[in-house]
């Protein structure tokens, strides 16, 4: 299961001496994550796109703090993901869950005047925003400077292609 330490071969153990449950039995999960580290290469890139991807999600859901979003799911989830590869994530992801938990019940708690009145404060800030954005793609011709953005990102990075009709 997750480790810290350096990719250890998991042929050092004897068949089944971690991988079995309480009546003997292998679990699905402790079969695959056992093929996944069948030796130090394939360890390394499964260690390598876990903790990329975890960390993305958990960066999703730091952002989601922030902004609209269920952040705290973001956190767990991405916690989630790299606890499958580190025990540092599993044992924050214990903490994380208790505080989504928390604020679940916190939720639930809630006055629904209150709830309304925060729904319909967010709804009013991403009609602002977006207000906001059309006011400046009106005024500061912003089709324009994005097209000449791509022209100057075209300039150095040869791959990008032309945009339809220039």
């Amino acid at each position: 299961m997750p480790t810290d330490g350096p990719l250890d071969a998991p042929d050092d153990a004897p068949e089944g001496a971690s991988d079995a449950t309480p009546d003997g039995a292998s679990s699905w999960w402790q079969r695959v994550h056992g093929r996944l580290h069948r030796n130090r290469a394939m360890s390394a890139t499964t260690k390598l796109v876990v903790t990329l991807v975890g960390t993305a999600v958990l960066t999703a859901g730091l952002i989601m703090m922030v902004t609209p979003g269920p952040g705290l799911v973001g956190i767990a989830a991405g916690l989630a993901i790299l606890a499958t590869e580190w025990d540092w994530a599993d044992r924050w992801l214990t903490r994380a869950r208790r505080k989504l938990r928390e604020a679940t019940a916190a939720a639930e708690a809630m006055d629904p005047r209150v709830r309304r009145r925060r729904i319909l404060l967010a709804l009013g800030v991403v009609v602002l925003l977006l207000a906001l954005v059309a006011g400046y793609v009106a005024i500061a011709d912003w089709p324009d400077w994005s097209i000449s953005l791509w022209d100057r990102a075209q300039s150095f990075l040869g791959f990008l292609p032309d945009l339809p009709g220039m």
